[in-house]
């Protein structure tokens, strides 16, 4: 079932990934037509400012959600090397727990933003205002399963992606 639920999340996480890389990619050509027509053309687009901040929120919390994944978070590594093993197990546990809970009040409270907003317009692109909210509510939803997996594997004492964020010990 684990071997199953990894592959599954596996697939999700690498679907992020690209669609995070695909979003950067989109945000550069449009910065780089912002500046062609605003510098050449002498004719600034109104739509280029608000759509680069859409795919900046984006491929900023889709590519966290991974981050927390492949644990490329930052961590207190110092202080989980001289605890003793138990305890950092513990602090580990307590850690990604508290990530799982911060990604789902994140996609919580980011839903009843878009909610709350989504009868407003945004002006320059004619869309729901409620869509700004969006990538809070799908990097929320991604950080809480990632978290909550890698709590699980931990648990479980599976190996995890991005490798075990509690240290080694060397028994001697």
């Amino acid at each position: 079932m684990l071997a199953l639920l990894r592959r599954s999340l596996d697939v999700l996480s690498t679907a992020a990934l690209w669609i995070a890389g695909g979003g950067m990619l989109a945000m550069t050509l449009v910065v780089a037509w912002h500046i062609f027509a605003r510098y050449v053309l002498s004719d600034t687009p109104s739509w280029t400012e608000p759509i680069v901040l859409q795919l900046m929120s984006w491929f900023i919390l889709l590519g966290s959600a991974v981050g927390v994944r492949e644990s490329f978070h930052l961590g207190l590594d110092l202080v989980l090397a001289i605890v003793p093993h138990f305890l950092a197990r513990l602090m580990e546990l307590a850690t990604l727990a508290l990530v799982a809970g911060f990604g789902g009040a994140m996609a919580w409270y980011g839903a009843l933003l878009a909610i709350g907003t989504w009868d407003a317009r945004l002006p320059v692109l004619g869309v729901p205002g409620g869509v700004d909210y969006l990538p809070l509510v799908a990097g929320g939803i991604l950080i809480a399963i990632f978290g909550a997996e890698r709590f699980i594997m931990h648990l479980s004492g599976v190996g995890l992606p991005g490798g075990d964020a509690v240290p080694a010990r060397d028994v001697a």
